[in-house]
């Protein structure tokens, strides 16, 4: 149960800005607050109600970095896990996936978006996401749609800096500040969209998956429009306290699936 800086949101910025590249250019206010976080080994955390699970599942990707791979092979293994695991009558995935480093690596910032993340955060807010579930059913009528994010980790175990995740019981409506996300991408556009940055609350609930290994997939909300059920949950990226000095720098792949329910 190691205590770990989770690096949250001051209220001190009238509207929050970050990017996903060039973080110097971010309009945050960054406090961080020791916060403990638990093992959800053993939690048998079911996606609509904290918001989160961990599933068993093999890949028959064999180069992570083959974009023809990711979109091929993946993204197929993708749409049916999380069909499987929400019940959902159909699942469309990203075709690409997001690669992404811990510092020691060296290779954070070598790719597209490739930073770990390293506040809290909810990656799109209700607004943004209804448009982007409409969007992706191309005028087909749903009575739900839940946005889910697949991570998995690539590097092997312990790793470094994991993913910490916050049970959606433990986080109101106060604690989320509304912020403009920005994919500056490498050709010089730029695009974005409203997330979500999260404010301290000490009642949440942090949890995370210790010495993950390949055949593991952590599937987790950002948003749901069942209200019923976890709507979305706020995930960070924290240095692990209890990993050795001589831990593997974390990669990982972070794909991002849209389930539907139809009318």
């Amino acid at each position: 149960m190691p205590i770990a800086q989770i690096a949250y949101s001051g209220r001190g910025v009238e509207r929050p800005r970050y990017y996903a590249n060039a973080h110097h250019r971010d309009v945050l206010e960054i406090v961080e607050h020791p916060m403990q976080v638990n093992s959800a080994r053993g939690l048998n955390a079911d996606i609509d109600r904290e918001g989160f699970t961990l599933a068993l599942h093999n890949s028959a990707v064999s180069d992570w970095r083959d974009p023809a791979q990711i979109a091929g092979v993946y993204a197929t293994e993708i749409a049916a896990l999380v069909q499987r695991v929400t019940g959902a009558d159909e699942v469309k995935v990203t075709p690409h996936g997001i690669l992404r480093f811990s510092e020691k690596s060296g290779l954070a910032g070598s790719g597209n978006n490739s930073h770990p993340a390293r506040f809290a955060h909810i990656d799109v807010a209700d607004g943004s996401s209804r448009m982007m579930a409409e969007r992706g059913a191309g005028g087909r009528p749903f009575r739900r749609y839940a946005a889910i994010n697949i991570w998995r980790a690539l590097s092997p175990a312990p790793q470094d800096v994991p993913l910490a995740l916050c049970d959606a019981r433990s986080v109101a409506a106060g604690d989320l500040i509304v912020a403009d996300a920005i994919f500056d991408e490498p050709d010089g556009r730029e695009w974005g969209f409203e997330g979500l940055v999260v404010a301290h609350n000490p009642g949440h609930r942090w949890f995370y998956y210790p010495d993950m290994h390949a055949g593991e997939a952590i599937l987790f909300k950002t948003k749901d429009s069942d209200d019923d059920a976890a709507r979305h949950i706020p995930h960070v990226a924290f240095n692990d306290p209890s990993a050795p000095g001589d831990a593997p720098p974390r990669s990982s792949i972070e794909m991002r699936a849209t389930a539907y329910w139809w009318e």
